[in-house]
């Protein structure tokens, strides 16, 4: 056989047809592979070491680049070199020509990706199926998100018009007082003035006053707790402060129930004592309304002030007080500390103020035949100077 024939490989295995097409569609020149199921000849002449060549030797040409598979190490000597150029020590291969190297491995391997659609190209794109089900997947999300948008705007809407319907309800014009209104509701003087009723802060239901309360009343009797006691701030203090009124009051003094008619707390509510139809503890032609706290040491705010106006208003509108009553302070009346300079100072510039009791003016109630004393409702005969 001539060496410089190139001679076809052994009859190499079929392959499958999809392959072989993908491999088709790689690239043209793979056209050949597929005609003859194995690699095309290389051309030109190869050059090797000869096996057993001496050091320094040329190599010699050998017919086929097979017989590179046949080289063998040179043997081991010692090479003594001096005034050279262009030494090659060791097997050299030469290739003369042009060289193309076909890539049967690499091709094959991509025409099987290509046919399976596991090519470099289409790695982490998904087949059609899979689109489709992504694509359901995210109609789902899509329409889950829109669900849950209108539920939560559907609630939020809800309590708005909840909240709404909530503040008029407690703004309505009609206040009532006493048992007459229904249980569980607070009414509102506005201003933010809550009526906080008896049932509310926690009063003994057993106990009352003595004596009825005719209306309408001409006189608004303003005083104060005293005895070292703090201002309280909020209904839970306040409500604490009425109950301990109240059971010192019938414990300690004898009195059938709390002093007042009202109590105006440091919160600006006002708390519901003995009510509009029952007399207090100072005079049974009047209406009573307490400042929770000792306003010898402490001075009154603003919302207490708003509420007993507030108070006064809605009993002249209801005609529970005369449309010319007088307002006074208990000091007017008997010799007492109370309601405090802070709330004095006040009231006597409001336009209801009474100057009666006070030098040069006659004893307060004295048109009606109370006492130059009003006389308190409590079995305490001593005259002594009172807070």
């Amino acid at each position: 056989m001539d060496p410089n024939t190139a001679q076809p490989s052994a009859s190499a295995t079929p392959l499958p047809e999809s392959v072989a097409n993908a491999l088709m569609s790689i690239q043209p020149r793979y056209n050949s592979f597929h005609q003859h199921h194995a690699v095309p000849q290389m051309t030109g002449n190869s050059y090797s070491q000869a096996p057993g060549s001496g050091p320094g030797s040329m190599p010699s040409a050998t017919s086929n680049s097979n017989n590179n598979n046949n080289l063998q190490p040179a043997t081991t000597s010692v090479i003594n070199l001096s005034n050279s150029s262009d030494v090659v020590i060791g097997p050299m291969t030469q290739y003369q020509g042009s060289v193309t190297i076909y890539q049967y491995m690499d091709a094959t391997v991509e025409a099987s990706r290509i046919a399976s659609g596991r090519n470099n190209q289409n790695r982490g794109l998904p087949s059609p199926e899979q689109s489709s089900v992504l694509r359901q997947e995210r109609y789902f999300l899509y329409g889950a998100l829109i669900l849950f948008t209108i539920i939560a705007f559907s609630t939020a809407l809800y309590f708005i018009i909840k909240q709404t319907q909530s503040n008029s309800n407690l703004s309505q014009p009609e206040i009532l007082f006493g048992n007459n209104y229904q249980s569980g509701t607070i009414p509102n003087l506005g201003n933010g003035h809550l009526v906080i009723d008896r049932q509310n802060w926690g009063a003994q239901n057993e106990v009352r006053g003595r004596y009825p309360l005719h209306s309408p009343t001409p006189y608004v009797l303003i005083t104060h707790i005293g005895v070292q006691s703090t201002p309280c701030v909020d209904m839970y203090r306040c409500s604490i402060k009425m109950r301990t009124i109240q059971d010192a009051a019938v414990a300690e003094m004898g009195l059938p129930d709390i002093p007042n008619n009202f109590y105006l707390g440091g919160d600006g509510f006002i708390y519901v004592g003995r009510g509009w139809n029952i007399a207090n503890a100072y005079a049974n032609q009047t209406l009573s309304v307490c400042f929770m706290g000792d306003y010898i040491r402490y001075e009154p705010n603003d919302k207490q002030f708003s509420a007993l106006e507030h108070l006064l208003a809605h009993g002249v509108a209801k005609d529970y007080l005369t449309k010319d009553y007088q307002l006074v302070a208990h000091n007017q009346t008997r010799k007492t500390k109370s309601p405090g300079p802070h709330i004095y100072e006040r009231i006597s510039k409001m336009p209801r103020w009474s100057p009666c009791g006070t030098p040069g003016y006659s004893t307060c109630g004295a048109e009606l035949g109370l006492p130059t004393m009003w006389e308190q409702d409590f079995p305490k005969k001593s005259n002594t100077t009172k807070n």
